[in-house]
This record gives C-alpha cells, sequence and structure tokens, in this order.
C-alpha cells in the first residue's frame, strides 16, 4: 500500500511523493523545482529512490537534475520523451508494468498535451497520475498532439475502474468550474462538487485528488459524446 504525500510547487503546480511505508522510501512525481521537496526529504526519514516525469515540459521536470544528484534517484520516462527528460534513466513503454522494490504502476501514453504524455497508474492502489492531460473538473490545452489524441487519451482515464484517484499537475479546478458549469448549467453533481471545491480552497487545501466517477458525472470534457463535440469544447475553452 501506499500513500501519497501533495507538494506545491511554483506558481500552481503539483508534485507528489508517493511513499512506501514498510521500506521507508519514495518516489516523486513531475518535481517541478527542487527546494519544496528537498525540504520534505530533509525532514523526513523516507529515501527518495525513483523520479517520475508525466511529460517533457520544464515546470514538470525542472527539480529532476538537482534531485537526482542530491539522492542518487532514478528517473522514469517514456521512450519517446528519452532525448527531452533531463536525466534520464529508465525507458518505460505503453501499456508496460513498471516495477521497483514494491511500487508497480501500469504505463499509459496519453498524448494530447505533448506526443510523449504517459500517465502511472498504480492500479492495485486505485492512484493514476495524469499530469496535464486529465485535470479536475477540465483537461490539458493541446501543444504538440491533435484533437483526436487528446479525446482518446482522456476516453482512456475514463475507461478505468470509477473509484480511481485522480492526481493531477495543476490547481486549475476553480477555473475548469466556471467553464464547465457555463457549459452545462443545470449538472447538480456540478454545483455540488463546485462548492466542495471552494470550500477546500478557502482553508487552503488542495482541491485534488479528484475521482474518477465525480469526473465522468461534472468534467465537460468527460462527458463530451465525440470527437466534434470534444474539439468545439477544447476551443471554447481556449478563448475562455
Amino acid at each position: 500500500m501506499i500513500n501519497v504525500e501533495i507538494i506545491k510547487c511554483l506558481k500552481d503546480n503539483y508534485s507528489y511523493i508517493i511513499i512506501d511505508r514498510n521500506k521507508d522510501i519514495a518516489c516523486v512525481v513531475d518535481p517541478s523545482e527542487i527546494s519544496p521537496i528537498d525540504n520534505y526529504f530533509k525532514e523526513s526519514k523516507i529515501k527518495l529512490k525513483y523520479i517520475l516525469n508525466t511529460h517533457h515540459h520544464y515546470d514538470h521536470v525542472g527539480g529532476n537534475i538537482e534531485l537526482k544528484k542530491k539522492y542518487k534517484a532514478q528517473i522514469v520516462g517514456f521512450k519517446d520523451d528519452k532525448d527531452r527528460i533531463p536525466g534520464i534513466d529508465i525507458i518505460v513503454e505503453n501499456n508496460e508494468i513498471w516495477k521497483a522494490e514494491n511500487f508497480e504502476a501500469k504505463i499509459y501514453h496519453i498524448p494530447g498535451h505533448t506526443t510523449g504524455h504517459i500517465a502511472f497508474h498504480f492500479f492495485k492502489d486505485k492512484k493514476i497520475f495524469t499530469g496535464d492531460t486529465l485535470f479536475s473538473l477540465g483537461c490539458g490545452r493541446i501543444f504538440e498532439g491533435t484533437y483526436n489524441q487528446m479525446f482518446n487519451s482522456l476516453n482512456k482515464i475514463k475507461n478505468l475502474p470509477k473509484d480511481t484517484e485522480i492526481f493531477c499537475g495543476h490547481e486549475y479546478t476553480l477555473q475548469n468550474a466556471n467553464f464547465c458549469i457555463a457549459n452545462d448549467p443545470d449538472n447538480y453533481k456540478l454545483k455540488e462538487k463546485i462548492e466542495k471545491v471552494k470550500k477546500k480552497l478557502k482553508n487552503n487545501l488542495p482541491s485534488v485528488p479528484t475521482i474518477l466517477e465525480d469526473e465522468i458525472e461534472c468534467n465537460i470534457f468527460l462527458k463530451a459524446a465525440d470527437l466534434k463535440s470534444f474539439s468545439k469544447l477544447r476551443d471554447l475553452k481556449d478563448n475562455f
């Protein structure tokens, strides 16, 4: 069993420390910068062993090299990003089961935001780290991929068990909520979720993780019935 600590980085990024309490070892997902992550390990008996990168953008890999050097951690990334992820040591492929120590995650290639974007699905613990592909009540901008790729990537996540916890790369939930409610104004469950999000943020708490079942009911991008509908929503969101 793993535990997850949420680490705020930069302006609105989240990095995640995945902990195996039995061995007192950890992975960190998408270390944007070294300081907040280093501070956690300085004050803990937990040893950092692995750095997991969902994609190559700097706000997800900015702490890679310094953390690798200081903690002798190994960096895990997707094969297509092997030349773009700083310090990569372990190359993974789509649908591979990555195993190390007691950590075990299925790799999903979920392009759209970038061409080499992946998710780490710790399926035994029902937790998935989706980077900048699926957000709470939103989805990532399409920078390198296509609308079709992003639509298919979201549907891949959508088909996971409904009680899966989703850990995304940014605190964008309230902005995303405003777009969802503008385009789905009669969604009662969405209204309930927005109130819960506002309460968390008011208390300076992260709005994540979110639960896949909630996203299916409330996230307008996951509710898109086809590629045409999704593409229209993505364009509207880009100009919202």
